[in-house]
């Protein structure tokens, strides 16, 4: 961590080189060099810098990415390449890169503080953690998901199988890496599951998938009583670019289309918010322009503030200053009625 190259002013993490308020203004000089950083990453893992684009290529309308790849090039999350002008997934159909266990409840899931299964003791979370994602967040607290070759691809069916051998299971929760580059898989085992067991269907992603699937998935948790919890990293489209590599606007499209639709119906609700307290990046101005979206969608809507710990490409970056977290937590309470400041161990609290 140093002082940013461009205003000297404002701490910036060193992959970054250049500070929140820089990149937030929008400077060319920001945003090139927050796209030359997420150039080196992906560059780490061979996978392409940006999702392409190129005219006359295979569209594939999975997430928000939208990649459009000519012959041989890859899809911006990696499991996705034009093969002799065919549309080829690394993986074999009706299977998915994932890594499943039992997660003894009550856990440590960022819905827990408002969620029945954090009464459940004695049952367990199958969680479910998908290799790959559709984002590059610099910060990335799972960064394993972009590790391929450490998984082997686990069958549909068997998939399935193993969920319902558990007796003593009360939810399932789909997290990653992001569910997105497999959310079909993860739609159709989901169906599968519910058919003959009644779990709870639960979802940890960053929310910018295809707006179809996305509401298929939110009908599984609400009528199975599972919670769809949404990552809104930024809300300023250039803080989003520079943290997570590419933008998050269908987050909020996808946000608003379950709030909406489902919010109301569902209790526990179906639908939660967090937000990473980056160390001077993620301010109160981001937290209360993300506060206010979501509140004038409905002030109930639960909403929690993850105290940071550096990790992956941030290992510079401090824990979350505490006049920071409360400066974040004021700036929420104006506008929602639940508000939550999670992983408090990270400040001493308890």
């Amino acid at each position: 961590m140093d002082y940013c190259l461009l205003c000297g002013k404002q701490y910036a993490t060193s992959i970054l080189q250049v500070c929140g308020e820089c990149i937030r203004s929008g400077r060319a000089e920001a945003l090139a060099y927050a796209k030359a950083a997420h150039r080196q990453i992906r560059a780490r893992y061979n996978l392409p810098a940006e999702p392409p684009k190129s005219a006359g290529g295979i569209p594939c309308s999975l997430c928000s990415n939208e990649c459009v790849m000519a012959e041989g090039e890859l899809s911006y999350c990696g499991l996705k390449e034009n093969v002799n002008g065919n549309l080829r997934s690394l993986i074999p159909d009706d299977h998915a890169l994932l890594y499943a266990y039992r997660d003894p409840l009550p856990t440590n899931c960022c819905a827990a503080w408002f969620c029945p299964g954090s009464s459940q003791y004695g049952k367990v979370n199958i969680a479910v953690f998908f290799y790959s994602c559709n984002f590059n967040c610099i910060f990335c607290q799972n960064a394993s998901h972009k590790e391929f070759g450490i998984v082997q691809p686990v069958r549909l069916n068997e998939f399935v199988a193993s969920v319902k051998r558990y007796e003593n299971a009360y939810c399932v929760c789909y997290f990653g890496g992001s569910p997105e580059p497999q959310l079909p898989f993860a739609i159709r085992a989901s169906e599968s599951i519910g058919a003959s067991k009644n779990l709870r269907i639960c979802w940890e992603w960053n929310g910018c998938g295809n707006h179809g699937l996305v509401r298929r998935a939110a009908e599984l948790s609400v009528q199975s009583g599972g919670i769809i919890k949404f990552d809104l990293k930024a809300f300023d489209p250039n803080l989003s670019r520079a943290l997570s590599g590419v933008p998050n606007a269908r987050a909020y499209e996808n946000f608003e289309l379950i709030a909406t639709e489902f919010f109301d119906q569902s209790n526990p609700p179906v639908l939660t918010a967090t937000t990473l307290l980056v160390p001077f990046y993620i301010d109160e101005r981001e937290v209360e322009r993300i506060a206010s979206f979501i509140a004038n969608l409905n002030p109930e809507i639960p909403y929690s503030l993850l105290v940071f710990h550096p990790q992956f490409y941030m290992r510079d970056m401090p824990i979350t200053p505490r006049e920071q977290v409360y400066r974040c937590y004021e700036a929420a309470k104006r506008h929602l009625k639940n508000v939550n400041i999670g992983n408090q161990h990270l400040l001493g609290l308890f």
